[in-house]
Protein backbone atom coordinates (compact mmCIF):
# COMPACT_ATOMS: atom_id res chain seq x y z
CA UNK A 1 0.00 0.00 0.00
CA UNK A 2 1.45 3.34 -1.01
CA UNK A 3 0.70 6.38 1.07
CA UNK A 4 1.62 9.98 0.55
CA UNK A 5 3.53 10.39 3.81
CA UNK A 6 3.58 13.28 6.20
CA UNK A 7 6.17 15.09 8.24
CA UNK A 8 5.97 12.55 11.09
CA UNK A 9 7.24 9.76 8.83
CA UNK A 10 10.95 9.15 9.44
CA UNK A 11 13.73 10.10 7.07
CA UNK A 12 16.35 7.68 5.73
CA UNK A 13 19.79 8.73 4.50
CA UNK A 14 21.54 6.56 1.90
CA UNK A 15 24.66 6.65 -0.22
CA UNK A 16 24.08 7.40 -3.90
CA UNK A 17 25.71 4.87 -6.21
CA UNK A 18 27.25 5.69 -9.58
CA UNK A 19 25.16 4.50 -12.55
CA UNK A 20 27.14 1.31 -13.29
CA UNK A 21 27.31 0.19 -9.66
CA UNK A 22 23.63 0.97 -9.14
CA UNK A 23 22.65 -1.02 -12.25
CA UNK A 24 24.70 -4.00 -11.07
CA UNK A 25 23.28 -4.08 -7.53
CA UNK A 26 19.73 -3.13 -8.45
CA UNK A 27 19.65 -5.81 -11.15
CA UNK A 28 20.63 -8.42 -8.56
CA UNK A 29 18.08 -7.05 -6.12
CA UNK A 30 15.29 -7.19 -8.71
CA UNK A 31 16.21 -10.80 -9.55
CA UNK A 32 16.64 -12.12 -6.02
CA UNK A 33 14.57 -10.03 -3.59
CA UNK A 34 10.96 -11.24 -3.19
CA UNK A 35 9.00 -9.07 -5.62
CA UNK A 36 6.11 -8.41 -3.22
CA UNK A 37 8.56 -6.99 -0.67
CA UNK A 38 10.90 -5.09 -2.99
CA UNK A 39 9.57 -1.54 -2.69
CA UNK A 40 12.89 0.27 -2.94
CA UNK A 41 15.98 0.26 -5.18
CA UNK A 42 19.40 -1.06 -4.20
CA UNK A 43 20.92 1.22 -1.57
CA UNK A 44 23.49 1.67 1.19
CA UNK A 45 21.81 2.96 4.34
CA UNK A 46 23.72 5.46 6.47
CA UNK A 47 20.80 6.20 8.83
CA UNK A 48 17.55 4.26 9.10
CA UNK A 49 15.49 6.74 11.10
CA UNK A 50 16.12 10.47 11.21
CA UNK A 51 13.34 12.71 12.57
CA UNK A 52 10.71 13.41 9.91
CA UNK A 53 9.49 16.65 11.51
CA UNK A 54 13.08 17.96 11.31
CA UNK A 55 13.43 17.50 7.54
CA UNK A 56 14.58 21.05 6.90
CA UNK A 57 17.26 20.88 9.60
CA UNK A 58 18.38 17.43 8.46
CA UNK A 59 18.61 18.65 4.86
CA UNK A 60 20.62 21.72 5.85
CA UNK A 61 23.02 19.72 8.04
CA UNK A 62 23.64 17.08 5.37
CA UNK A 63 24.06 19.66 2.60
CA UNK A 64 26.51 21.72 4.65
CA UNK A 65 28.72 18.74 5.38
CA UNK A 66 28.52 16.89 2.06
CA UNK A 67 29.47 19.88 -0.06
CA UNK A 68 32.80 20.11 1.80
CA UNK A 69 33.68 16.42 1.32
CA UNK A 70 35.31 14.83 -1.72
CA UNK A 71 33.44 11.93 -3.31
CA UNK A 72 34.58 8.83 -1.38
CA UNK A 73 35.98 5.74 -3.00
CA UNK A 74 34.17 2.62 -1.79
CA UNK A 75 35.52 -0.93 -1.98
CA UNK A 76 33.13 -3.82 -2.51
CA UNK A 77 35.04 -6.43 -0.54
CA UNK A 78 32.90 -9.55 -0.39
CA UNK A 79 29.56 -11.13 0.33
CA UNK A 80 27.73 -11.45 3.61
CA UNK A 81 25.27 -14.25 4.39
CA UNK A 82 22.36 -12.73 6.33
CA UNK A 83 20.60 -15.94 7.31
CA UNK A 84 17.58 -15.18 5.15
CA UNK A 85 19.37 -13.10 2.54
CA UNK A 86 22.63 -11.93 0.98
CA UNK A 87 24.45 -8.59 0.96
CA UNK A 88 27.65 -7.20 -0.50
CA UNK A 89 30.08 -5.84 2.12
CA UNK A 90 31.56 -2.39 1.59
CA UNK A 91 34.59 -0.60 3.06
CA UNK A 92 35.57 3.05 2.92
CA UNK A 93 37.48 4.99 5.54
CA UNK A 94 36.28 8.27 4.02
CA UNK A 95 32.63 7.19 4.07
CA UNK A 96 32.91 5.83 7.61
CA UNK A 97 34.39 9.15 8.71
CA UNK A 98 31.60 11.09 7.01
CA UNK A 99 28.97 8.93 8.67
CA UNK A 100 30.61 9.47 12.07
CA UNK A 101 30.48 13.25 11.54
CA UNK A 102 26.81 13.05 10.58
CA UNK A 103 26.09 10.80 13.57
CA UNK A 104 27.58 13.45 15.84
CA UNK A 105 25.41 16.12 14.21
CA UNK A 106 22.26 13.99 14.71
CA UNK A 107 23.33 12.53 18.06
CA UNK A 108 20.21 13.54 19.97
CA UNK A 109 17.91 12.09 17.30
CA UNK A 110 19.46 8.69 16.59
CA UNK A 111 17.59 5.47 17.28
CA UNK A 112 19.33 2.50 18.89
CA UNK A 113 19.75 0.94 15.43
CA UNK A 114 21.55 4.02 14.12
CA UNK A 115 23.72 4.34 17.25
CA UNK A 116 25.10 0.80 16.99
CA UNK A 117 28.14 -0.11 14.91
CA UNK A 118 27.78 0.63 11.20
CA UNK A 119 28.68 -2.08 8.69
CA UNK A 120 28.01 -0.69 5.20
CA UNK A 121 26.46 -3.11 2.75
CA UNK A 122 24.05 -3.50 -0.17
CA UNK A 123 21.34 -6.10 0.40
CA UNK A 124 20.37 -7.91 -2.80
CA UNK A 125 18.21 -10.59 -1.17
CA UNK A 126 16.28 -10.74 2.09
CA UNK A 127 13.28 -12.45 3.69
CA UNK A 128 13.74 -15.74 1.83
CA UNK A 129 14.20 -19.27 3.15
CA UNK A 130 17.71 -19.88 4.51
CA UNK A 131 18.36 -22.55 1.87
CA UNK A 132 17.64 -20.07 -0.94
CA UNK A 133 19.91 -17.50 0.69
CA UNK A 134 22.71 -20.06 1.10
CA UNK A 135 22.39 -21.05 -2.56
CA UNK A 136 22.56 -17.43 -3.79
CA UNK A 137 25.47 -16.68 -1.47
CA UNK A 138 27.40 -19.66 -2.86
CA UNK A 139 26.54 -18.71 -6.46
CA UNK A 140 27.59 -15.07 -6.05
CA UNK A 141 30.76 -15.99 -4.16
CA UNK A 142 31.94 -18.19 -7.04
CA UNK A 143 32.07 -15.30 -9.47
CA UNK A 144 32.87 -12.49 -7.04
CA UNK A 145 35.79 -10.19 -7.71
CA UNK A 146 36.38 -7.20 -5.43
CA UNK A 147 35.87 -3.83 -7.11
CA UNK A 148 35.73 -0.14 -6.28
CA UNK A 149 33.43 2.71 -7.15
CA UNK A 150 33.27 6.40 -6.37
CA UNK A 151 30.04 7.48 -4.69
CA UNK A 152 28.60 10.69 -6.17
CA UNK A 153 26.60 11.80 -3.13
CA UNK A 154 23.87 11.04 -0.61
CA UNK A 155 20.10 10.70 -0.94
CA UNK A 156 17.49 11.65 1.67
CA UNK A 157 14.26 9.65 1.60
CA UNK A 158 10.98 9.72 3.50
CA UNK A 159 9.79 6.32 4.70
CA UNK A 160 6.22 5.60 3.58
CA UNK A 161 5.49 2.36 5.41
CA UNK A 162 7.22 0.20 2.77
CA UNK A 163 8.12 2.36 -0.23
CA UNK A 164 10.34 5.42 0.14
CA UNK A 165 9.93 8.87 -1.45
CA UNK A 166 13.08 10.69 -2.51
CA UNK A 167 13.28 14.11 -0.83
CA UNK A 168 16.75 15.44 -1.72
CA UNK A 169 20.08 14.58 -3.34
CA UNK A 170 23.40 15.93 -2.13
CA UNK A 171 26.44 15.79 -4.40
CA UNK A 172 29.85 15.51 -2.79
CA UNK A 173 32.23 18.42 -3.06
CA UNK A 174 29.88 20.70 -4.97
CA UNK A 175 31.19 23.82 -3.27
CA UNK A 176 34.78 22.88 -2.48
Amino acid sequence: MHRSGDTTDPLILTLALDADTFARFDGLRRRHFPERLNHIPAHVTLFHHLPGPEERGVTEAVAALVRTVAAPEVAVTGLRFLGRGVAFSLESEALTGLRARLAKAFEGHLTAQDRQGWRPHVTVQNKVEPEAARALHAELEQGFRPFRFTAPGLILWRYLGGPWAERARFDFGVYT
